[in-house]
């Protein structure tokens, strides 16, 4: 994508989301290697809910809550929700901050995260859940190969559209 380099990962482990919780932005960046934004202390209600997921299944820390790096600076964060289902399907995850919107780095997070599941044998499917007045997630997934397969309740976002794309082989 013209204008946006390469997302780099940055894999924010247990003690590191502990500190983004607690709203410790220079010991998070310290814990994590790199220079974390405000952004990912206002995700605090993620952080939470992804520390618990660790908690309780330690392997589901290679698969969620890294934070999105081009550049040199943090855009986002992004993941799965969790590591593949019995299936082998993921649930693909990535926020912009809003200061970096409408640049086109959801779709090279997307790309990039696409690229990490394609790569895995593991893996044979990709989910999306999209609210359907979410105009600029269904078009960052255009181009991508999802389809919808149905609708689903989420007890946060309400009705969310569910979309698969298999993994590239």
């Amino acid at each position: 994508m013209p204008g946006v380099s390469d997302i780099t990962w940055v894999k924010l482990s247990p003690a590191t989301l502990q500190l983004l919780i607690d709203g410790d932005l220079s010991a998070a960046s310290v814990s994590a290697g790199a220079t974390l934004s405000q952004y990912l202390v206002d995700e605090h209600w993620l952080w939470r809910i992804r520390l618990e997921q660790i908690g309780e299944d330690p392997s589901s820390a290679d698969w969620i809550a890294r934070a999105a790096v081009t550049d040199g600076q943090v855009v986002g964060h992004g993941g799965f929700h969790g590591p593949p289902d019995t299936e082998g399907v993921v649930e693909v995850a990535y926020s912009v901050d809003p200061a970096f919107r409408r640049r086109g780095y959801a779709k090279a997070m997307l790309r990039s995260l696409l690229a990490r599941v394609d790569a895995d044998p593991s893996v044979t499917a990709v989910r999306a859940s999209i609210r359907p007045d979410n105009a600029g997630s269904r078009a960052t997934i255009a181009g991508f190969g999802f389809k919808k397969i149905g609708e689903q309740w989420d007890p946060e976002d309400g009705l969310e559209d569910v979309f698969m794309r298999p993994a590239a082989r």
